[in-house]
């Protein structure tokens, strides 16, 4: 699609690693794929969007 190969997407694993850290990868992850599956489901017509407020420790 982007002419992405092997090598480019090791290059910005790695610049993403140095950026967020590696224990934060997860983290991202599972927001990224909240967000892609809240996407999907505005996309197809269904009302209801999973928001969930954070508490006071910082934790959903």
């Amino acid at each position: 699609m982007f002419g992405f190969g092997m090598p480019e997407l090791i290059v910005i694993l790695v610049i993403v690693m140095i950026v967020f850290g590696a224990g934060r990868l997860p983290e991202l992850a599972g927001a990224m794929g909240k967000s892609i599956q809240n996407f999907k489901r505005a996309t197809e017509g269904k009302d209801d969007i999973e928001v969930k407020a954070k508490t006071e420790d910082g934790k959903n």
